[in-house]
């Protein structure tokens, strides 16, 4: 572990959102739109391959393929949609942007913005935002492996002799899905819109025909037949309730993908083309089945004539590649956002574009994800067992948005209660509905999403901390630095030319290399810079508020402090923050690219002293081993880049 800037969290500053954000401009609206119709909803578009199909599998048929349960269906997956998806997200949460940036993450951190004094309520807004990240995770996972089922699984509808091919091909195309990330989201984003339009002209165009020939259905679009379905079959619809639940997936990896796109385009592709498209479709499916009940072992592909089945797998499998996307996309926001705020270790961050600074690959989330959806895939085998596993993510992480979404409606918009009241009976209500339908899968394979959010959260909060106890240590190693600097001073030490820079988490203590240069190499260079980078809960800080000097109360003795403020989808690039102090003090007035770069590198050892259980320090310690060099997130160079040792016990 480096000791590098990662210092206690610092004070929450309040934040309303910037609806402005560069994503919502450059590039146009429309295009950008185009961008958000490949990358934002590829995964609730594509849930009609397999929501009704499941509905109706569920349970070994609780739902059956009459009229009154179709009806009945038909009215939850419209209402689920409009509810949760139009109004709550699309309408209400998308609000709630930091700083143009979204994701359960960037809510926690807001909320935690605002609280101000409120320590318990900015913790608790924490703790949700890592639960449901951690969630987050699992549905990660879930939905490439399902998505790309379910659309390979119609080469079996097409012709029966294709069933072997079906894992082998499916596993070839996420492959290739997960090795095209380094080439970042904008370029995958463009190829991907078009083809986005054309699966949602398609899913208009297979739903419209069945819905002229059985007109009736639109009938399904009253909530009375909910109240209906609800009061004859309160079982079934129950039962229900635990697959509709799927056609809402994608919601929160919309919210999570924001500020690839920002917020009016998002709502733009929505209203022009997924809302319409979406109902369109589940409307036709449920038409099809109330004409032919044996259609519901696969409505969707059956809703094609025969000819056009093979084309409808192909678009269909690239459909459902670009729902994958969305989610994977969102991993690396909600990744970042987590390493910003001090839950994960540093991860190696690639920006992909150089326009938006929220188009970015991260390497050791992408192949973690990769290896996570292969055994995924091998151990289930089809989209219909992953199913089951699916809905438990999905619903926990909308309540835990819902909950973070009230606690800033409250806090910063100052909402009256029955406001609040409102938005908690509407969605909290429908959602805890859903998860109840949903806890009744645990053992048929809902302790998957359980599982993985477990482990995510054991990591997280063993690494904040891991981290704390660390920092506490190491300061008692480094002594305070002006005590150090008074030294220094008077002691009359050798300067050297140059400029030194030493990345550090504070000026109270004496960064470790700097003391190890002065005590072996008895030398200390003419100027001295003690960066330190303070990572605040809003995503960016603008360049003008960013630089902070400090003479150490030496003035001109060459020795400065520097406080670098970044947001936590702001690249922090140290030489860059050098170039940008140029003339901010007497000794900051040098050229950066002759400066040397001193780390210190701290080996963590584990021992008994008190802090954590024996098995968190060892997990502590593997990942801080892995963690991503200082040299490479600092953008460091590496030939002017020392690196000094010291020792910890943990």
């Amino acid at each position: 572990m480096t000791d590098a800037p990662v210092a206690p969290l610092p004070t929450p500053r309040a934040n309303g959102g910037n609806p402005d954000h560069p994503a919502a401009h450059s590039g146009g609206l429309y295009g950008l739109a185009l961008g958000a119709l490949g990358i934002v909803f590829g995964d609730i578009g594509t849930s009609p391959l397999y929501a009704v199909q499941t509905v109706f599998s569920i349970d070994d048929g609780a739902v059956k393929p009459t009229p009154d349960d179709i009806y009945g269906v038909v009215s939850l997956i419209f209402w689920s949609v409009t509810l949760v998806v139009t109004l709550k997200y699309v309408t209400f949460i998308l609000r709630a942007d930091n700083d143009g940036e979204g994701g359960i993450m960037a809510l926690a951190a807001l909320v935690r913005g605002v609280t101000g004094s409120h320590a318990r309520r900015a913790g608790l807004a924490l703790a949700l935002g890592v639960l449901g990240a951690s969630l987050f995770y699992g549905d990660s996972l879930i939905t490439p492996a399902i998505s790309v089922l379910s659309a390979v699984e119609g080469l079996e509808v097409a012709d029966p002799g294709l069933a072997d091919a079906i894992l082998p091909i499916g596993i070839a195309i996420l492959a290739l899905l997960f090795t095209a990330q380094r080439f970042g989201t904008h370029r995958v984003g463009r190829l991907f819109g078009p083809v986005m339009v054309i699966w949602f002209v398609t899913l208009a165009v297979l739903g419209i025909p069945h819905i002229i020939g059985h007109p009736g259905v639109l009938r399904g679009l009253s909530p009375t037949y909910i109240v209906s379905f609800v009061a004859d079959h309160p079982f079934t619809a129950f039962v229900a309730m635990g697959a509709v639940v799927l056609v809402i997936t994608g919601a929160e990896a919309l919210y999570a993908d924001m500020g690839h796109f920002g917020r009016r385009p998002i709502r733009l592709s929505w209203f022009a083309v997924v809302f319409p498209a979406l109902i369109l479709n589940y409307l036709g499916q449920a038409a099809l089945v109330l004409d032919d009940p044996k259609a519901i072992v696969n409505p969707f592909y059956l809703l094609a004539p025969d000819w056009a089945r093979l084309p409808l797998v192909v678009l269909a499998t690239f459909a459902t590649v670009i729902a994958s996307q969305a989610v994977i996309s969102g991993a690396f926001s909600v990744s970042r956002q987590a390493v910003r705020l001090g839950f994960l270790p540093h991860l190696t961050v690639r920006q992909t574009s150089t326009q938006e600074s929220g188009q970015i690959y991260v390497p050791a989330v992408n192949w973690l994800l990769f290896g996570g959806v292969l055994v995924l895939i091998v151990t289930f085998r089809s989209s219909a067992r992953l199913a089951t596993a699916y809905g438990l993510a999905v619903t926990g992480t909308l309540l835990l948005t819902t909950t973070l979404f009230l606690m800033y409606a409250a806090t910063a918009w100052h909402w009256e209660r029955w406001k609040l009241v409102g938005v908690a009976v509407v969605f909290g209500g429908v959602e805890l509905l859903y998860l109840g339908a949903n806890l009744t899968k645990i053992a048929h394979g809902g302790w998957l999403p359980l599982l993985i959010a477990a482990i995510v959260v054991t990591v997280m909060t063993t690494w904040q901390r891991g981290r704390r106890i660390v920092t506490a240590r190491r300061t008692e190693l480094e002594g305070p630095l002006p005590e150090f600097v008074d030294k220094m001073h008077g002691k009359g030490i050798t300067r050297v030319p140059g400029l030194a820079v030493f990345p550090h988490p504070t000026n109270r203590t004496a960064p470790l290399a700097l003391r190890a240069n002065v005590e072996f190499n008895h030398v200390l260079h003419e100027r001295v810079v003690i960066i330190s980078v303070e990572s605040e809960n809003v995503p960016h800080v603008p360049p003008d508020e960013r630089l902070t000097v400090d003479e150490l109360g030496h003035v001109h003795d060459g020795i400065v402090h520097l406080c670098a403020r970044f947001g936590f989808q702001d690249d922090q690039d140290l030489p860059a923050v050098l170039r940008q102090a140029r003339g901010l003090s007497p000794d900051l007035d040098l050229d950066p690219a002759g400066a040397s770069f001193f780390l210190s590198r701290i080996t963590i050892e584990r021992s008994r002293r008190p802090g954590m259980h024996s098995w968190r320090k060892r997990l502590f310690i593997g990942l801080s081993h892995n963690a991503a060099s200082p040299a490479a997130y600092f953008h460091l160079p590496v030939d002017r880049t020392v690196v000094m040792g010291s020792r910890i016990e943990l």
